[in-house]
């Protein structure tokens, strides 16, 4: 059994405790220890790339207990994909916060790696139980993150979200315990071959707590009504924090696609397609707030939380058509998203630094320095989270519109996405006149402050990437359309977990209840 699985668990883990210890170390010293473990974290998931790209389960058991005991760690393409994902956009606002978002407060980066663990295991857990743990993990890292630097702003907006996710960590308690007691089991694949054969009267508690764990991911995706804490909190953040926050939300979405495919998917049975009427509906009415929020946002860092909400708005279209064409136009738009959506919280930074009185607010014109610069990489952002041409975001929305076409009710949601894409359009046009083309009403005489050139890089880095899905897109495509073949056949998910150490079935082994 190799132990690369682990890894991504483990480095975070261990970088974060040692950061702890070395507080008091200088703060170059601290960013050389966060940085070198965030960067380790970029090979060990390519290494996980390539070894899934044929179709492979990887499976860990902890202790080598024999499944479905195990606590188990699974890796598949999709899972792969989101680590590497992860790492990327990790990278990214690490380097950013070496600009000085980590002199804040002595704890940054030993929370950022632990924000990191709590991410990468959600990504990795076979069991519903470590689901909870893990996200756990990341929320507690999420509430100090959320605070660091203090100030107002930020306490009122983590208040805001501590309080809606203690309610949503009770509810994923509810929900675990109605599925164990029904089921006699937490492991995903265990729960997949149970719940089919579950007797009337279980199989009603069973879809019970499948909507409570629905709503509690519809909360940690920001899927409204349970998103509208997002754009506050995320705005009040600093920008290394929200850019790793834009993963985050991608963790409640991947839980829908893998647990509502795997556990409740077309062969659960009585519990068949439990997610089914609601998704669809909640992201139609997400994908339009989101846009609107956009409009009438005030602020740069603001809009920008709005425009997460509309990427999970659109991503959430493509994961509630359940259909194979669909997952795979969220595997795709997913990784796009997060990519732009944490490159559009970086620029929104640096355009806020760089304005010595207006900050990012769109109502008070202000010069900047590098100008040229500066807008240039909020255009290229701009086109990206809009889903123009020529950047990734285009062909993402053309495949969940094909997707649309195939399954699900076409003009309703023709409608909305072009509607809402219209709308974000209109919105990012009209925030970039009032950054960039307003400074000549500038009223002060202030010199504007200098951003460190590393800042610049952090975003032209996750650019870099956003092309590299149009220049590589075919290969993209194609791995999207692998990983939704996988995601279409939890059989397959099945027997790799199930499998003993003995090479038997726990058919063979134990009955079902």
């Amino acid at each position: 059994m190799s132990h690369l699985l682990i890894l991504p668990i483990v480095v975070p883990l261990l970088a974060g405790s040692l950061l702890l210890l070395a507080s008091r170390v200088s703060d170059g010293l601290r960013r050389s220890i966060g940085f070198a473990a965030t960067l380790a974290l970029l090979p060990v998931a390519v290494m996980l790339l390539t070894r899934v790209d044929g179709g492979a389960y990887l499976v860990y058991a902890l202790g080598a207990w024999p499944p479905p005991f195990a606590i188990v760690l699974v890796a598949d393409r999709l899972t792969a994909l989101m680590l590497l994902v992860t790492a990327i956009v990790a990278i990214a606002g690490v380097l950013y916060s070496s600009a000085g978002d980590d002199s804040a407060g002595p704890q940054f980066h030993a929370l950022f790696q632990f924000q990191l663990l709590g991410i990468n295991g959600a990504f990795l857990t076979g069991d519903l139980f470590n689901l909870f743990v893990f996200f756990e993990v990341l929320l507690i890292s999420f509430y100090a993150l959320l605070l660091h630097g203090a100030g107002a702003k930020r306490v009122g907006a983590a208040i805001h979200v501590v309080v809606l996710n203690l309610i949503g960590s009770a509810l994923f308690l509810f929900a675990v315990g109605t599925l164990y007691g029904v089921a006699g089991t937490l492991n995903l694949a265990d729960l997949s071959r149970v719940l089919p054969v579950l007797a009337p009267d279980e199989a009603a508690l069973a879809r019970s707590g499948a909507l409570l764990l629905l709503g509690v991911f519809a909360l940690k995706a920001a899927l409204l009504p349970f998103g509208f804490w997002l754009p506050r909190a995320y705005g009040a953040a600093t920008a290394a924090s929200a850019a790793l926050f834009a993963v985050l939300t991608k963790v409640g979405v991947y839980a829908i696609l893998r647990i509502y495919n795997l556990a409740f998917g077309p062969e659960a049975g009585a519990v068949a397609a439990v997610a089914t009427p609601w998704v669809l509906p909640a992201a139609l009415v997400t994908l339009a707030f989101g846009a609107l929020g956009t409009l009438g946002a005030r602020g740069l860092r603001e809009a920008a939380g709005w425009l997460v909400v509309y990427s999970v708005g659109t991503l959430l279209v493509a994961v509630g058509l359940f259909s194979e064409a669909g997952h795979a136009a969220a595997v795709y738009y997913t990784v796009h998203s997060t990519l732009a959506g944490a490159a559009m919280f970086l620029v929104a930074d640096v355009v806020s630094r760089s304005r010595a009185v207006a900050g990012d607010r769109l109502d008070v014109p202000d010069g900047m320095p590098r100008m040229a610069l500066t807008a240039g990489l909020f255009v290229l952002v701009a086109i990206a989270v809009a889903g123009l041409p020529p950047l990734s975001g285009f062909p993402g929305k053309i495949m969940v519109l094909t997707a649309a076409r195939a399954s699900g009710p076409t003009v309703w949601i023709w409608s909305v996405m072009l509607a809402a894409a219209l709308l974000v359009v209109v919105a990012l046009s009209r925030t970039g006149s009032a950054l960039f083309w307003r400074t000549h009403e500038t009223t002060h005489d202030m010199p504007p402050p200098a951003v460190p050139l590393r800042a610049y890089w952090a975003v032209g880095g996750l650019l870099a990437c956003v092309v590299g899905l149009v220049v590589w897109g075919g290969a993209v495509m194609g791995y999207s359309q692998a990983a939704a073949r996988q995601l279409a056949d939890p059989s397959a998910y099945r027997s790799a977990v199930l499998r003993g150490p003995d090479g038997q079935a726990p058919d063979d082994r134990r009955s079902v209840r």
